[in-house]
């Protein structure tokens, strides 16, 4: 637990470095950075940022992998919705290689 705990103030110290040096913040923006400006702000403290950034890597893999799970079962379920999935991804995509 401790071990863990350190590893999250360092990647959170570690993220809050590069929004210090970015550019364009727009490009950076993800729920820890809104996190860390919310610390910053002084609407939330350092040990509620952490505990967020923790709860978030340990509950997003689960809730994550069911969700997709599901998602799968009902596009498999109803291939009129794959095949216009499909032509909307090619629509954005293009002809170039898809990358994950």
């Amino acid at each position: 637990s401790k071990d863990l705990k350190g590893a999250m103030e360092t990647l959170i110290e570690q993220k809050r470095q590069k929004l210090s040096t970015v550019e364009k913040l727009d490009e950076h923006m993800d729920f820890a950075s809104q996190l860390i400006f919310a610390q910053n702000r002084g609407d939330l403290t350092a040990e509620n940022v952490n505990q967020c950034v923790l709860e978030m890597m340990i509950a997003a893999p689960d809730t994550l992998s069911v969700t997709l799970f599901f998602m799968l079962i009902l596009i498999a379920e109803h291939p009129a919705v794959e095949e216009e999935m499909m032509r909307e991804i090619e629509t954005v995509v293009g002809k170039q290689e898809w990358q994950s």
